[in-house]
């Protein structure tokens, strides 16, 4: 399957929750660098380590990361994860969506992640207004970027993101809903607030998941 559009653009939310502390990091799904860059405009004596799978933005990639490796993690041996025991910091920037099973490799970083480590994570979110929206009248429909990319293989919400890490053994020490600027959406939030009423859940808090467009979590050993 295609791989999602390859870019140059980072995201600011996903850097800044990085702890300046991270001298060792390593991010799952690095695309063309563009973020490798950003924090080592920061943190110049950093090392950064890529990881790709679409051998083309690996080689984008190698212009700003100390080491970048063209591979599949989800394919990657125990051995891979001894070998990066040292990375205090696993980012994942709108990557885990794309694993079969992230619970999974959460649970294999868990075990030689050090102590003082952390995951900063970026996940779309399955409970944005309009997938919501566009569910009620089944345009459901694959597209080669966003919320819908069709290379998504994993949905989640607020709720299901905290369980997933609680599940593996971190616990959420920071976090930023991504919501920004978006037309016709004040048109659909009092049916998501009856909706939540109906099914007798808090309608403040239906709402307020309905906004952002993705999630940014720091999580930590717990």
């Amino acid at each position: 399957m295609k791989q999602t559009p390859v870019h140059d653009q980072y995201n600011p939310d996903l850097l800044s929750l990085i702890p300046e502390t991270s001298k060792k990091l390593i991010e799952i799904g690095c695309s063309s660098g563009a973020f490798a860059k950003a924090f080592k405009q920061k943190i110049p004596s950093s090392h950064f380590v890529g990881l790709e799978v679409d051998p083309s933005y690996a080689e984008l990639a190698k212009r700003y990361c100390d080491a970048c490796i063209n591979t599949d993690i989800e394919c990657a041996g125990d051995d891979f994860f001894q070998l990066y025991a040292d990375r205090d910091c696993w980012i994942f920037g709108d990557t885990l969506e794309h694993l079969k099973d992230p619970w999974l490799i959460l649970s294999k970083i868990r075990k030689v992640i050090p102590p003082e480590g952390c995951i900063v994570v970026c996940i779309p979110n399955a409970q944005h207004w309009s997938l919501q929206a566009k569910l009620s009248i089944g345009d459901l429909r694959y597209e080669d970027s966003g919320l819908l990319d069709r290379t998504h293989l994993r949905w989640f919400t607020r709720q299901t993101i905290i369980e997933m890490f609680d599940q593996t053994g971190f616990k959420i020490e920071a976090g930023i809903p991504r919501i920004f600027n978006e037309p016709n959406r004040e048109l659909f939030l009092p049916f998501i607030e009856k909706l939540a009423g109906f099914i007798g859940a808090d309608s403040n808090i239906a709402v307020q998941d309905a906004l952002p467009l993705q999630y940014v979590f720091r999580a930590i050993i717990k």
